[in-house]
């Protein structure tokens, strides 16, 4: 994979494949978008050298990630995108549950699936951002399937952590290399969603989507504030917590990355070590209720800040 997203540098220098600074841009250099087809290559390999498993899943991801890579070239309408998440993610709930629920579950799960992947593609707007979360996300992933319940092929957890990694490489840097481009973002959203996906329906338990709180909570914040102040909210912004602590506060971009990744994981691994449903259903309460009072002291220090 390492020369997978190599030769991919060549190409995207070639097609002249770059994100280049806006007033909207965190980042202050231009720099080649895209690195995160990486991803999609790896699981694409996975899939064959595996005896092609979960082929609905696959599918849906080919289709998700053919529409974020073409959103990288040229940008696409916002009803086509949202026509192609909404069909790949019909895809991905075919291959977990076979449309065996009800109608009105099939919907809430469409909806929140495509909220999840657009959630982290808001999200992806800094160096280090994606992988480093991405990485707390499979830990705790890995972690339950390894000494819990075994959910999902460990191979196939394996083979997105050598994806993550490498694409860390050139991204985890204050003037990164690559940036994970839509298809990144998009491709990698979709696949933990769906091992994620795996694990509810097998433990039959919605609460394991906390593995993903600190982005949930950011995004729900920041989408309603810019309701309240009557923005689209499909417009590039940098009103996301993340964004004001690296653009008004001036925090390097790794480290609130890093800050970022390492509070998902403490939720996610204190959430796995509780025992029964009611001391996990108070704490998700508890930590939900702290990272908005987190959000708001952020939003006020910034506040502060720009009055001084």
């Amino acid at each position: 994979m390492f020369c997978a997203i190599n030769v991919y540098f060549f190409i995207a220098r070639r097609f002249n494949i770059y994100d280049k600074p806006n007033d909207r841009s965190s980042h202050a250099i231009t720099t080649l978008r895209g690195g995160g087809v990486i991803f999609f290559l790896g699981i694409i390999y996975w899939f064959f050298s595996s005896g092609c498993i979960y082929p609905w899943f696959v599918l849906g991801l080919t289709l998700i990630s053919s529409i974020s890579f073409l959103d990288d070239f040229k940008s696409v309408g916002v009803r086509l995108r949202l026509v192609a998440h909404l069909v790949s993610v019909l895809f991905l709930l075919f291959q977990l549950t076979g449309f065996t629920g009800s109608i009105g579950l099939i919907v809430l799960s469409v909806i929140i699936s495509v909220g999840v992947i657009n959630v982290y593609n808001f999200m992806d707007g800094i160096n280090g951002m994606t992988g480093l979360y991405s990485l707390s996300v499979l830990a705790s992933l890995w972690f339950i399937n390894t000494y819990q319940i075994n959910f999902v092929e460990n191979s196939l957890l394996y083979s997105l952590a050598l994806l993550l990694v490498i694409f860390n490489f050139y991204n985890v840097r204050s003037k990164a290399k690559c940036f994970a481009g839509d298809i990144g973002s998009v491709s990698i959203a979709f696949i933990l969603l769906f091992i994620i996906g795996k694990l509810i329906v097998l433990k039959n338990n919605w609460l394991y989507l906390i593995l993903l709180l600190v982005y949930g909570v950011d995004s729900t914040l920041t989408i309603i504030h810019r309701l309240v102040n009557k923005e689209n909210i499909f417009m590039p912004h940098r009103k996301h917590a993340y964004q004001l602590l690296v653009n008004e506060l001036n925090v390097p971009h790794v480290k609130v990355a890093g800050i970022y990744a390492s509070i998902q994981l403490f939720i996610s691994v204190a959430y796995i070590l509780f025992n029964n449903s009611m001391s996990r259903y108070a704490y998700l309460i508890s930590v939900t209720v702290l990272l908005v009072v987190i959000y708001f002291i952020i939003k006020s220090k910034v506040k502060a800040e720009f009055l001084k």
